[in-house]
Protein backbone atom coordinates (compact mmCIF):
# COMPACT_ATOMS: atom_id res chain seq x y z
CA UNK A 1 0.00 0.00 0.00
CA UNK A 2 1.08 3.34 -0.83
CA UNK A 3 1.14 5.69 1.72
CA UNK A 4 2.31 9.36 2.58
CA UNK A 5 3.75 10.70 5.55
CA UNK A 6 1.26 12.30 8.33
CA UNK A 7 1.88 15.90 9.53
CA UNK A 8 3.74 14.45 12.64
CA UNK A 9 6.71 12.95 10.91
CA UNK A 10 10.14 15.09 10.84
CA UNK A 11 10.15 14.50 7.62
CA UNK A 12 7.04 16.06 6.82
CA UNK A 13 7.71 19.24 9.08
CA UNK A 14 11.02 19.65 7.17
CA UNK A 15 8.82 19.57 3.54
CA UNK A 16 6.29 22.43 4.73
CA UNK A 17 8.91 24.81 3.92
CA UNK A 18 9.77 23.16 0.70
CA UNK A 19 8.14 25.13 -2.35
CA UNK A 20 8.31 21.72 -4.67
CA UNK A 21 6.31 19.95 -1.57
CA UNK A 22 3.16 20.14 -3.92
CA UNK A 23 4.37 18.94 -7.09
CA UNK A 24 6.01 15.94 -5.23
CA UNK A 25 2.95 15.25 -3.67
CA UNK A 26 0.68 15.79 -7.29
CA UNK A 27 3.27 13.41 -8.86
CA UNK A 28 2.85 10.87 -6.10
CA UNK A 29 -0.91 10.91 -5.71
CA UNK A 30 -1.34 10.75 -9.72
CA UNK A 31 1.43 7.55 -9.92
CA UNK A 32 0.29 5.55 -7.09
CA UNK A 33 -3.49 6.61 -6.42
CA UNK A 34 -4.47 6.95 -9.48
CA UNK A 35 -2.02 4.45 -11.47
CA UNK A 36 -0.92 6.95 -14.02
CA UNK A 37 1.99 6.02 -16.49
CA UNK A 38 5.38 8.12 -15.64
CA UNK A 39 4.74 9.65 -19.19
CA UNK A 40 1.06 10.33 -18.57
CA UNK A 41 1.91 12.22 -15.03
CA UNK A 42 5.00 14.19 -17.12
CA UNK A 43 2.38 14.90 -19.94
CA UNK A 44 -0.44 16.33 -16.46
CA UNK A 45 2.13 18.59 -14.73
CA UNK A 46 3.71 19.77 -18.08
CA UNK A 47 7.04 18.37 -16.80
CA UNK A 48 9.60 16.08 -18.22
CA UNK A 49 9.23 12.27 -17.67
CA UNK A 50 12.87 12.29 -15.94
CA UNK A 51 11.40 15.31 -13.62
CA UNK A 52 8.71 12.68 -12.60
CA UNK A 53 11.17 9.96 -11.82
CA UNK A 54 13.29 12.92 -9.44
CA UNK A 55 10.14 13.69 -8.00
CA UNK A 56 9.04 10.19 -6.81
CA UNK A 57 11.95 9.37 -5.91
CA UNK A 58 12.55 12.20 -3.84
CA UNK A 59 9.13 11.97 -2.23
CA UNK A 60 9.82 8.52 -1.07
CA UNK A 61 13.34 9.92 0.29
CA UNK A 62 11.64 12.27 2.23
CA UNK A 63 9.47 10.01 4.06
CA UNK A 64 6.33 11.59 1.97
CA UNK A 65 5.29 8.66 0.31
CA UNK A 66 6.12 5.20 2.89
CA UNK A 67 3.93 3.82 -0.08
CA UNK A 68 0.66 5.45 0.87
CA UNK A 69 0.15 9.36 0.01
CA UNK A 70 -0.17 10.67 3.48
CA UNK A 71 0.63 14.13 3.30
CA UNK A 72 -1.47 17.16 4.99
CA UNK A 73 -2.25 18.71 1.34
CA UNK A 74 -3.64 15.11 0.22
CA UNK A 75 -6.74 16.28 0.39
CA UNK A 76 -5.78 19.35 -1.02
CA UNK A 77 -4.68 17.13 -4.08
CA UNK A 78 -7.51 15.40 -4.30
CA UNK A 79 -10.01 18.71 -4.50
CA UNK A 80 -7.29 19.57 -7.47
CA UNK A 81 -8.00 16.58 -9.52
CA UNK A 82 -11.31 16.52 -9.11
CA UNK A 83 -11.49 20.13 -10.43
CA UNK A 84 -9.37 19.36 -13.06
CA UNK A 85 -11.47 16.25 -14.00
CA UNK A 86 -14.47 17.42 -13.98
CA UNK A 87 -14.21 20.68 -15.51
CA UNK A 88 -11.58 20.15 -18.41
CA UNK A 89 -8.71 21.99 -16.40
CA UNK A 90 -5.14 21.46 -17.24
CA UNK A 91 -4.14 22.68 -13.35
CA UNK A 92 -6.01 23.60 -10.12
CA UNK A 93 -4.67 25.26 -7.83
CA UNK A 94 -6.32 24.66 -4.10
CA UNK A 95 -5.21 27.27 -1.27
CA UNK A 96 -5.52 26.19 2.21
CA UNK A 97 -7.86 28.43 4.72
CA UNK A 98 -7.54 28.42 8.33
CA UNK A 99 -11.06 29.04 8.99
CA UNK A 100 -13.82 28.35 6.31
CA UNK A 101 -15.83 31.12 7.00
CA UNK A 102 -12.99 34.18 6.20
CA UNK A 103 -12.95 35.92 3.11
CA UNK A 104 -10.77 33.58 0.76
CA UNK A 105 -9.19 36.69 -1.29
CA UNK A 106 -5.86 37.00 0.48
CA UNK A 107 -5.39 33.28 0.46
CA UNK A 108 -5.82 33.09 -3.01
CA UNK A 109 -3.75 36.17 -4.34
CA UNK A 110 -0.87 34.55 -2.32
CA UNK A 111 -0.94 31.70 -4.06
CA UNK A 112 -1.48 33.18 -7.76
CA UNK A 113 0.98 35.46 -7.01
CA UNK A 114 3.57 32.54 -6.70
CA UNK A 115 2.33 30.70 -9.66
CA UNK A 116 2.12 33.99 -11.94
CA UNK A 117 5.85 34.44 -10.71
CA UNK A 118 6.69 31.22 -12.38
CA UNK A 119 4.84 31.69 -15.49
CA UNK A 120 6.81 34.99 -16.82
CA UNK A 121 9.38 34.87 -19.04
CA UNK A 122 10.81 36.78 -21.64
CA UNK A 123 8.62 38.15 -24.89
CA UNK A 124 5.39 37.30 -23.71
CA UNK A 125 1.95 39.55 -24.13
CA UNK A 126 -0.20 39.12 -20.76
CA UNK A 127 -3.70 40.50 -20.76
CA UNK A 128 -4.99 41.61 -17.52
CA UNK A 129 -8.42 41.99 -15.92
CA UNK A 130 -8.98 43.67 -12.51
CA UNK A 131 -10.53 43.08 -9.54
CA UNK A 132 -9.67 42.64 -5.95
CA UNK A 133 -8.17 39.21 -6.16
CA UNK A 134 -5.84 40.57 -8.83
CA UNK A 135 -5.05 43.82 -6.84
CA UNK A 136 -4.29 41.89 -3.90
CA UNK A 137 -2.03 39.29 -5.78
CA UNK A 138 1.16 42.20 -6.63
CA UNK A 139 2.73 42.28 -3.35
CA UNK A 140 3.13 38.47 -3.48
CA UNK A 141 4.66 38.46 -7.06
CA UNK A 142 8.42 37.98 -7.83
CA UNK A 143 9.46 41.14 -9.62
CA UNK A 144 12.03 40.74 -12.22
CA UNK A 145 13.47 42.56 -15.33
CA UNK A 146 12.30 40.50 -18.65
CA UNK A 147 12.64 41.76 -22.04
CA UNK A 148 10.25 42.22 -24.46
CA UNK A 149 7.05 41.83 -22.05
CA UNK A 150 3.64 43.80 -23.23
CA UNK A 151 1.03 43.83 -20.48
CA UNK A 152 -2.33 44.55 -22.32
CA UNK A 153 -5.69 45.77 -19.95
CA UNK A 154 -8.84 43.66 -21.26
CA UNK A 155 -11.50 46.42 -20.43
CA UNK A 156 -11.81 50.18 -19.96
CA UNK A 157 -11.03 52.15 -16.81
CA UNK A 158 -13.03 53.07 -13.43
CA UNK A 159 -11.95 56.73 -13.01
CA UNK A 160 -13.53 56.91 -9.75
CA UNK A 161 -12.48 54.00 -7.80
CA UNK A 162 -9.21 54.40 -6.13
CA UNK A 163 -8.04 51.08 -5.03
CA UNK A 164 -8.94 48.61 -8.09
CA UNK A 165 -9.00 50.13 -11.03
CA UNK A 166 -8.21 48.36 -14.39
CA UNK A 167 -5.79 51.12 -15.63
CA UNK A 168 -3.99 51.51 -12.32
CA UNK A 169 -3.58 47.30 -12.03
CA UNK A 170 -2.30 47.09 -15.49
CA UNK A 171 0.22 49.61 -14.98
CA UNK A 172 1.36 48.06 -11.39
CA UNK A 173 1.73 45.03 -12.88
CA UNK A 174 3.90 45.64 -15.94
CA UNK A 175 6.18 48.11 -13.75
CA UNK A 176 6.82 44.43 -11.62
CA UNK A 177 8.62 43.39 -14.56
CA UNK A 178 9.39 46.60 -16.36
CA UNK A 179 7.31 45.46 -19.32
CA UNK A 180 5.45 48.02 -21.57
CA UNK A 181 2.26 48.35 -20.77
CA UNK A 182 -1.14 49.04 -23.12
CA UNK A 183 -4.49 50.71 -22.00
CA UNK A 184 -8.12 51.07 -23.10
CA UNK A 185 -8.50 54.48 -22.58
CA UNK A 186 -12.33 54.87 -22.58
CA UNK A 187 -14.73 53.81 -19.77
CA UNK A 188 -15.71 50.01 -18.57
CA UNK A 189 -18.74 51.35 -19.59
CA UNK A 190 -20.80 53.84 -21.63
CA UNK A 191 -23.80 55.55 -22.16
CA UNK A 192 -24.54 53.97 -25.45
CA UNK A 193 -24.35 51.05 -27.82
CA UNK A 194 -23.87 53.11 -30.40
CA UNK A 195 -20.82 55.66 -28.33
CA UNK A 196 -19.43 51.56 -27.49
CA UNK A 197 -19.75 51.45 -31.61
CA UNK A 198 -17.87 54.70 -32.59
CA UNK A 199 -14.98 53.70 -29.97
CA UNK A 200 -14.58 50.52 -31.39
CA UNK A 201 -14.72 50.82 -34.92
CA UNK A 202 -13.84 54.26 -35.41
CA UNK A 203 -11.06 55.61 -31.90
CA UNK A 204 -8.96 52.68 -32.64
CA UNK A 205 -9.92 50.43 -28.99
CA UNK A 206 -10.59 47.52 -31.09
CA UNK A 207 -6.83 46.75 -32.40
CA UNK A 208 -6.23 46.45 -28.58
CA UNK A 209 -8.51 43.80 -28.32
CA UNK A 210 -6.91 42.60 -31.82
CA UNK A 211 -3.78 42.47 -29.94
CA UNK A 212 -4.92 40.88 -27.20
CA UNK A 213 -6.07 37.86 -29.31
CA UNK A 214 -2.25 36.77 -29.38
CA UNK A 215 -1.23 37.25 -25.58
CA UNK A 216 0.76 34.35 -24.27
CA UNK A 217 -1.43 34.87 -20.75
CA UNK A 218 -4.55 36.45 -19.85
CA UNK A 219 -4.98 36.94 -16.25
CA UNK A 220 -8.53 37.23 -14.68
CA UNK A 221 -11.33 37.27 -12.35
CA UNK A 222 -14.83 37.35 -11.99
CA UNK A 223 -17.61 38.74 -9.60
CA UNK A 224 -20.90 38.19 -8.39
CA UNK A 225 -24.00 39.80 -9.22
CA UNK A 226 -25.60 39.31 -5.59
CA UNK A 227 -23.34 41.55 -3.92
CA UNK A 228 -22.55 45.38 -4.24
CA UNK A 229 -18.84 45.57 -5.90
CA UNK A 230 -16.56 48.40 -6.49
CA UNK A 231 -17.96 48.64 -10.63
CA UNK A 232 -21.66 49.27 -8.92
CA UNK A 233 -20.41 51.80 -6.08
CA UNK A 234 -18.75 53.48 -8.54
CA UNK A 235 -21.76 54.37 -10.32
CA UNK A 236 -21.13 52.52 -13.98
CA UNK A 237 -23.96 50.19 -13.17
CA UNK A 238 -27.76 51.44 -11.04
CA UNK A 239 -29.25 49.42 -8.73
CA UNK A 240 -32.25 49.55 -10.87
CA UNK A 241 -29.54 47.60 -13.52
CA UNK A 242 -28.18 45.63 -11.65
CA UNK A 243 -32.08 44.51 -10.30
CA UNK A 244 -33.00 44.25 -13.52
CA UNK A 245 -29.92 41.45 -14.38
CA UNK A 246 -30.73 39.79 -11.62
CA UNK A 247 -34.01 39.42 -12.81
CA UNK A 248 -32.87 38.48 -16.30
CA UNK A 249 -30.72 35.80 -15.15
CA UNK A 250 -27.47 37.27 -14.40
CA UNK A 251 -25.35 36.13 -12.02
CA UNK A 252 -21.86 37.94 -12.18
CA UNK A 253 -19.37 38.96 -15.32
CA UNK A 254 -15.93 38.25 -16.41
CA UNK A 255 -14.77 41.48 -17.57
CA UNK A 256 -18.08 43.15 -17.34
CA UNK A 257 -19.23 40.38 -20.13
CA UNK A 258 -22.58 39.48 -17.96
CA UNK A 259 -23.41 36.14 -17.93
CA UNK A 260 -26.12 33.39 -16.67
CA UNK A 261 -25.91 30.41 -14.76
CA UNK A 262 -24.73 29.02 -17.92
CA UNK A 263 -22.29 30.85 -19.08
CA UNK A 264 -23.99 32.56 -21.54
CA UNK A 265 -23.94 36.22 -22.20
CA UNK A 266 -27.47 37.80 -21.22
CA UNK A 267 -29.04 39.83 -23.52
CA UNK A 268 -29.30 42.88 -21.83
CA UNK A 269 -28.51 46.66 -22.37
CA UNK A 270 -25.25 47.03 -20.21
CA UNK A 271 -23.96 44.11 -22.39
CA UNK A 272 -24.51 46.35 -24.96
CA UNK A 273 -22.59 49.24 -23.44
CA UNK A 274 -19.20 47.45 -21.79
CA UNK A 275 -16.05 48.46 -23.38
CA UNK A 276 -14.27 44.62 -22.72
CA UNK A 277 -12.55 41.87 -24.46
CA UNK A 278 -15.95 39.68 -25.65
CA UNK A 279 -15.56 35.89 -24.13
CA UNK A 280 -15.70 34.72 -27.49
CA UNK A 281 -12.30 36.49 -28.78
CA UNK A 282 -10.85 35.98 -25.17
CA UNK A 283 -11.00 32.08 -25.97
CA UNK A 284 -8.25 32.64 -27.99
CA UNK A 285 -5.69 33.41 -25.49
CA UNK A 286 -3.35 30.73 -24.67
CA UNK A 287 -3.43 30.32 -21.18
CA UNK A 288 -6.65 31.62 -19.54
CA UNK A 289 -6.03 31.94 -15.88
CA UNK A 290 -8.91 32.09 -13.21
CA UNK A 291 -8.47 33.37 -9.68
CA UNK A 292 -11.20 33.45 -7.69
CA UNK A 293 -13.48 32.11 -4.94
CA UNK A 294 -15.97 33.17 -2.01
CA UNK A 295 -19.64 31.98 -1.65
CA UNK A 296 -20.95 34.84 -3.36
CA UNK A 297 -19.09 33.52 -6.57
CA UNK A 298 -19.57 30.35 -6.73
CA UNK A 299 -22.62 30.32 -9.72
CA UNK A 300 -20.43 33.16 -11.40
CA UNK A 301 -17.01 30.75 -10.91
CA UNK A 302 -19.06 27.40 -12.68
CA UNK A 303 -20.58 29.52 -15.29
CA UNK A 304 -16.86 30.74 -16.17
CA UNK A 305 -16.14 27.26 -16.25
CA UNK A 306 -18.05 27.24 -19.45
CA UNK A 307 -17.87 30.70 -20.99
CA UNK A 308 -14.26 31.20 -20.44
CA UNK A 309 -12.85 27.48 -20.29
CA UNK A 310 -9.82 28.93 -18.41
CA UNK A 311 -6.89 26.52 -18.05
CA UNK A 312 -6.02 27.07 -14.64
CA UNK A 313 -8.47 27.89 -11.70
CA UNK A 314 -6.65 29.35 -8.61
CA UNK A 315 -9.37 29.37 -5.59
CA UNK A 316 -9.53 28.17 -1.83
CA UNK A 317 -10.51 24.73 -0.57
CA UNK A 318 -14.12 26.09 0.40
CA UNK A 319 -14.91 27.19 -2.90
CA UNK A 320 -13.60 24.28 -4.32
CA UNK A 321 -15.75 21.70 -2.88
CA UNK A 322 -18.80 24.06 -3.18
CA UNK A 323 -18.30 23.76 -7.05
CA UNK A 324 -17.54 20.30 -7.20
CA UNK A 325 -20.59 19.64 -4.99
CA UNK A 326 -22.84 21.95 -7.22
CA UNK A 327 -21.45 20.40 -10.53
CA UNK A 328 -22.39 16.72 -9.29
CA UNK A 329 -25.97 17.96 -8.07
CA UNK A 330 -26.61 19.13 -11.77
CA UNK A 331 -25.35 16.25 -13.33
CA UNK A 332 -27.45 13.90 -11.27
Amino acid sequence: MTKIQSDNSPANKKAQSDPQQSLRVRAAWLYYVEGMTQSDVAQTLNVSRIMVTRLLSEARTRGEVTIKVNSRIAPQVKLQRDLEIVFGLKQAIVCNLSDKSIDPTRAIAAAAGQYVSGLMINNMTVGVGWGRTLQTMLPFIEGQILKGVRVISLLGGIAQARRFNPAEFAWQFAEIFKAEGYLIPAPAIVDSSQTRHALLEHCGLDHIFQMAEDCNLALLSCGGIDTLTTSYRVGYVSEAERQSMIKAGVVGDILYNFVDRNGNIVDHPVNKRSISMPLDRLSRVQNRVLMSGGREKIDIIRAAMTSLKPHTLITDEATAASLLALQNKTDS
